[in-house]
């Protein structure tokens, strides 16, 4: 007896090639395609028989879709759909990008690291102003990562990917984390990557030992999934007991740092500056003091991006086919009660 087709409906700039290699997995994959134009548009033919769903963050109604079991979004962060009535329909699984792109937002982080700790940020406004300071060794004194400790908030595959790259520095890797007794990693993890045994950390607190972490670390590097626990959870008086030498680095989620704490705490120099790539609005607006900040970088929520995007997305959505066409576990499930 033939198995039951599983019609797959792929709303996501794959290629050719990639669509093959998925039709080739099983018989049973039954591959639909509706890539282009608007979201609104997809037929309701093709969403009426789905019972799989490749898409960015593309949600039909409930009664449009009614065979839908799986959404695989090709983004980390989902916290979009906790308010969409299709994720209280009984055994729909929803799925996330979480890990694919860790390491090139780790490669980020570290960059960013790199640019505070040497004083890069000064350097180029210098050059900008074509002065060559007379005091350049005081100013542009470096701290260097070798034996810093270096806070990560969250040991997520961003952070544990983040530890991996750092391990020939030498730091002191101080992590928060939720559940200690669960060390290995969880979820996608691309080969080659991350801390799967989790080997790289020197010692892991749990998030009410936060203010513990942030009095210690030379560097404070968020990476947390946006949750009501998460939110604002950089504030002013977690920037006030930070060192003054410290650097912030957010790449997590916007709303996480409380913007107009930061403000205050770079211009008091409370701490000595920061990168922060995500905010509770976007695009910043013009009008944001943020911009004229010291010791601040702004990026446009660019630390995911990679020219290989849609070729993570690809290998993460093959994979999770191979263990729905198994009847295994999915990889990055969607936990409402967790947010993330």
């Amino acid at each position: 007896m033939n198995a039951k087709p599983i019609d797959v409906l792929i709303h996501y700039p794959l290629t050719d090639e990639q669509q093959k290699e998925l039709s080739a997995l099983s018989p049973q994959v039954r591959l639909s395609v509706h890539s282009e134009g608007d979201s609104k548009e997809v037929p309701a033919d093709l969403l009426e028989k789905a019972e799989v769903l490749l898409t960015s963050k593309y949600i039909p109604e409930p009664g449009a879709a009614p065979n839908l079991k799986w959404i695989q979004f090709s983004y980390a962060g989902i916290d979009f759909i906790k308010k969409h009535p299709i994720i209280e329909q009984e055994n729909l699984i929803a799925t996330s990008l979480s890990g694919a792109a860790s390491p090139k937002v780790s490669e980020y982080a570290l960059m960013a690291m790199l640019a505070l700790a040497h004083k890069l940020p000064m350097m180029m406004q210098y050059q900008k102003e074509k002065i060559w300071p007379p005091d350049r060794w005081a100013r542009f004194q470096p701290r260097e990562l070798r034996g810093s400790p270096v806070g990560l908030l969250g040991y997520g595959s961003i952070a544990r990917e983040l530890a991996r790259l750092l391990q020939p520095l030498g730091v002191e890797i101080l992590a928060t984390k939720n559940n200690l007794e669960e060390i290995k990693q969880r979820g996608y993890v691309p080969n080659g990557t991350g801390d799967p045994e989790g080997e790289y950390f020197t010692r892991l607190y749990p998030p009410q030992a936060l203010h513990s972490v942030l009095t210690k670390s030379d560097f404070v590097v968020v990476s947390l999934p946006l949750t009501k626990e998460t939110r604002t959870i950089i504030g002013a008086k977690e920037l006030q007991i930070m060192k003054p030498s410290a650097y912030l680095i957010a790449l997590g989620r916007g709303g996480q740092v409380e913007e107009y704490a930061l403000l205050y705490a770079l211009k008091e120099k409370q701490i000595a500056g920061a990168v922060l790539d995500v905010f509770g609005t976007e695009p910043l607006p013009k009008e944001s003091p943020l911009w004229e900040a010291p010791n601040m970088v702004i990026t446009p929520h660019i630390a995911g991006d990679t020219r290989n995007y849609n070729q993570l997305v690809f290998e993460l959505f093959r994979e999770n086919l191979q263990r729905y066409l198994a009847d295994e576990d999915l990889l990055n499930a969607y936990d409402p009660d967790r947010g993330y």
